[in-house]
């Protein structure tokens, strides 16, 4: 989906990265838990925390605040982690909190600004108004995609 599109109107599950509001289409949200230990898995990217064994499938998962360059990642009671189904694959992203699941018309997406070559909007779809808050609405395949999460010998040998 290129920025000049806005997304289908829909509902959209919200969290919080520092003190930023994110939405993600809440289709495509497989379950949301509490962060658990992972197993690293060796070479990885930072961002790549390692993989969890969720009820016999091998789940990958992202820092989401590594993955997009905020300035500190802590783990503490409040942080989660949101298990997407993405493309036929389950992923897991983690977050400082979930707030909640809005709705959104199309009249409360707009498309994202352009920033020139300085700032990377291809993991941003559009920009969600609600109330006084914006939500960033995250293209999560694009995301994902970028984060070189093929089934690739390192997640194999962790399996």
């Amino acid at each position: 989906m290129s920025s000049t599109q806005s997304p289908a109107t829909g509902e959209f599950l919200t969290f919080t990265l520092g003190e930023e509001h994110y939405g993600v289409d809440i289709l495509k949200v497989q379950e949301i838990r509490g962060y658990d230990a992972v197993t690293r898995v060796p070479d990885a990217p930072d961002y790549i925390k390692g993989v969890i064994n969720l009820r016999g499938t091998i789940v990958p998962v992202i820092d989401l605040r590594l993955k997009l360059r905020l300035r500190e990642a802590r783990y503490d009671s409040l942080t989660v982690m949101i298990v997407l189904n993405v493309e036929d694959r389950v992923v897991g992203i983690v977050v400082d909190g979930v707030s909640d699941v809005v709705p959104l018309a199309q009249e409360q997406i707009r498309p994202t600004p352009e920033f020139g070559a300085a700032v990377d909007t291809r993991f941003i779809s559009a920009i969600g108004t609600l109330d006084e808050r914006m939500l960033i609405l995250l293209d999560i395949e694009t995301l994902l995609d970028s984060a070189d999460l093929g089934n690739g010998p390192a997640l194999e040998a962790a399996a």
